[in-house]
């Protein structure tokens, strides 16, 4: 179960080891592991329910595919304000045999009847909470397609069995913890707004259940079961489809409601046209390392990969940390440039992928990097066009777009992350969310799963008609962050991993990234590590957890002329290392959203 932390210490930068201790929170008798080393497969989750179910799929010889597919469905249980059936998400998968890398992207789309015009009312935008809280938000659900193409294609064991752990939690119950309480609590005000979310939710008070108190839920356990039976079909038509139409269209608000639910335009035709789609990997090196990363509709992959690109050039051990560091924030401002520039549903949108990769592209970009301080605002994207073929008009300038506040940006995006690997080699780096903290905070009645609000990861200039590659469309996905990664050396798995947290889940794996693979760091510190994320902001302010900005690199990057502010905790990884000896380590975040659990199926003394 996941753990709420009441003091944590640290030797910072981007992050030299923190130590932390676990406060009373969850009820069982001793508190999770959020790292473990051992053979015959591992998992790592936010929660230690999910990473034991991923576990008994393994014990019981099924897969990586397998296991991170049971972990997701019962995070739909005991995590349903981070993923869920209602949701998406964005699978890699790495099979030993074939020794190849595959990705699965079961990203939510836009219904078809959903012109960008309802998004704009009375010469206005639609207010940013306003849509959140709607039917207009809700995205397509990809979750149950993605997991059924994943057992399918990857997988070793039916659907029907891989679900069987969640229908058990969600039937017989799980410990309320601190941190489902708060995360409850977060959302008391719009869930008394929709009776069959309070119902659920909200205790007899109207308050959250309180800690230590058993939760079931009955409804997901029906939904799984009637999917267990029916398969994909149950989901996407008949019965439980027409419920999701019915809540995304006509909204369960309750009577003397606090505020205006504006209605969605689902069809019935839209879930059963829905398709979740394998795509090729992006595929980039660092230091002698291959990454295999998601391309779009998530801009993971990309940013990531230029990031690296550009950061390449400076070798850690000959700068000082403040002098490396300051490189890597300008770097991650540069590849966010492009990143908002460029990057769209590849299905209507010209994605310039091959220049984004391209080492000369990086070199120009990087030409434009100030080595001795920081960038006073925004920069400018540049022209990846003109290093491919054919290479299109350079870009024009975009319009401004409607973005929450900064601090809502990397609070409110959820979001989950499931890291896998069994005795045959296989691997899953699966990234999964609902979006917001609850979703659009409705539960579909009768059935118990929250609905997404991915809609909202649309980008929505002044007025409709000017362009943009993130605009919305019918039919079209809207873009991400999530960045699921495989990283290898010579052929051979070194690391998985991933985070939440919105578009700081870029940033996020990418200091991971650097603090293992750069500074050798063991994984548990690399987790810990205190960070800090620049995403081309409109001055020099990064975003940073505050134990980095009490650290002496902080200073001296304001010396540099960067300005930090505070985010609260960013992020929440997990991931495996692929040890040289042939075990595994498994780690998952130990502080942060209440700490991970992590198992491995023989564990190493």
């Amino acid at each position: 179960m996941r753990r709420l932390l009441l003091s944590v210490s640290a030797t910072l930068w981007l992050g030299l080891g923190t130590g932390c201790a676990s406060a009373p929170g969850a009820r069982s008798s001793s508190a999770p592991s959020a790292t473990a080393t051992g053979r015959g497969g591992a998992a790592a989750t936010v929660d230690e329910r999910a990473t034991a179910a991923a576990l008994e799929l393994l014990k019981a010889g099924g897969n990586a595919v397998d296991a991170a597919v049971a972990a997701a469905s019962v995070l739909g249980v005991t995590d349903p304000y981070s993923c869920g059936i209602g949701g998406g998400g964005f699978m890699v998968v790495y099979l030993a045999q074939d020794k190849r890398v595959y990705t699965l992207d079961h990203r939510e789309t836009a219904p078809q009847a959903l012109e960008r015009s309802r998004f704009y009312e009375n010469g206005g935008l639609v207010p940013f909470d306003a849509l959140v809280t709607s039917g207009l938000s809700v995205g397509v659900p990809g979750s149950l397609m993605g997991w059924s193409e994943a057992l399918r294609l990857y997988g070793s064991r039916p659907l029907s069995d891989v679900l069987q752990p969640a229908i058990r939690v969600a039937e017989q119950g799980f410990d309320v913890d601190s941190t489902f309480f708060e995360q409850t609590r977060h959302n008391v005000s719009r869930f008394r707004d929709f009776p069959s979310t309070a119902t659920l939710y909200l205790g007899p008070d109207g308050q959250p259940w309180p800690v230590g108190s058993t939760f079931k839920n009955p409804g997901l356990a029906r939904t799984y079961r009637l999917v267990a039976q029916g398969g994909v079909p149950a989901f996407y038509r008949g019965e439980l489809a027409q419920a999701i139409v019915d809540t995304v269209t006509h909204p369960p608000v309750a009577p003397g409601a606090s505020r205006t639910v504006r209605p969605g335009v689902m069809t019935l035709d839209d879930l059963a046209r829905y398709e979740a789609l394998v795509r090729p990997p992006v595929t980039s090196s660092y230091r002698g390392y291959t990454l295999y990363g998601m391309g779009m509709p998530t801009s993971g992959g990309l940013t990531l990969a230029l990031t690296l690109n550009l950061l390449e050039a400076y070798a850690p051990t000959k700068l000082s940390r403040a002098d490396f560091l300051h490189r890597y924030l300008e770097a991650s401002r540069l590849a966010f440039a492009d990143r908002n520039a460029f990057l769209g549903d590849p299905a209507f949108v010209s994605v310039p992928e091959a220049g984004l990769l391209s080492r000369d592209y990086a070199a120009q970009r990087r030409a434009t990097l100030d080595l001795t301080y920081a960038s006073k605002g925004a920069v400018a994207p540049g022209n990846p066009f003109a290093f491919q073929e054919p290479a299109p008009a350079p870009h024009t300038s975009l319009p401004e777009v409607k973005r929450p506040a900064a601090e809502e940006w990397v609070l409110n995006k959820e979001t989950t992350h499931i890291t896998t690997s069994d005795a045959a080699g296989n691997i899953v780096s699966y990234t999964c969310t609902i979006e917001s903290e609850g979703g659009n905070g409705m539960v579909v009645p009768g059935y118990g799963f929250l609905l997404n609000n991915e809609l909202t990861d649309f980008d929505l200039p002044a007025s409709p008609e000017l362009p943009h590659p993130n605009a919305p469309a019918p039919g079209k996905r809207p873009r991400s962050s999530m960045s699921p990664v495989l990283v290898f050396k010579d052929g051979v798995p070194v690391l998985a991993l991933g985070s939440p947290g919105g578009s700081t889940i870029i940033t996020t794996v990418g200091q991971t990234l650097v603090n293992t693979l750069d500074f050798g760091m063991p994984l548990e510190q690399a987790l810990a590590a205190p960070r800090v994320s620049q995403r081309n902001s409109p001055d020099n302010t990064s975003q940073a957890e505050p134990e980095f900005i009490a650290s002496p690199e902080a200073a001296a990057l304001v010396a540099l002329g960067h300005r930090f502010t505070n985010a609260g905790p960013i992020g929440a990884l997990t991931a495996i290392r692929f040890n040289p000896d042939g075990t595994v380590t498994a780690a998952a975040e130990p502080r942060r959203r209440g700490g991970g659990s992590a198992r491995v199926v023989t564990p190493v003394k």
